[in-house]
């Protein structure tokens, strides 16, 4: 068998699969951070409102912004009505966000990039009477 090494894959001839090169620089990297809900959100995670989780960067970015982190809780934590935490690719309006105690709005909001041990905090304000 015959292989031609590619840009980031290699194809072997007489195979129709197509591998990753082992010299390629596509990496992910596993982030870990603490994600809290409070106001109500913790509802939506079958009622724990701490998380220490490991989140892996999407395919071949060297970072992880608050878009990417909230597209994995609506995957990985939102257990029940994801309509009162997300309102398309962001969170609703009345939901806090807090990154390291410093206000998202302040930081980048969706293009926030979080670093290992981050801890991001999300409240609801809005209660019902």
């Amino acid at each position: 068998m015959k292989s031609e090494s590619r840009d980031r894959e290699i194809e072997v001839e007489g195979c129709d699969a197509v591998l990753p090169s082992p010299f390629s620089k596509i990496r992910s990297l596993n982030m870990q951070l603490t994600l809290e809900f409070g106001g109500g959100l913790e509802l939506l995670c079958e009622s724990v409102k701490v998380h220490k989780v490991n989140v892996d960067t999407p395919n071949e970015a060297e970072k992880l912004t608050m878009k990417d982190l909230l597209s994995w809780v609506s995957t990985n934590l939102i257990k029940e009505r994801p309509e009162m935490f997300m309102k398309g690719d962001s969170v609703r309006p009345g939901v806090l966000v807090l990154v390291n105690d410093c206000d998202w709005e302040l930081s980048g909001q969706l293009d926030t990039t979080l670093e290992e041990k981050d801890v991001v905090v999300f409240i609801s304000t809005l209660h019902g009477g």
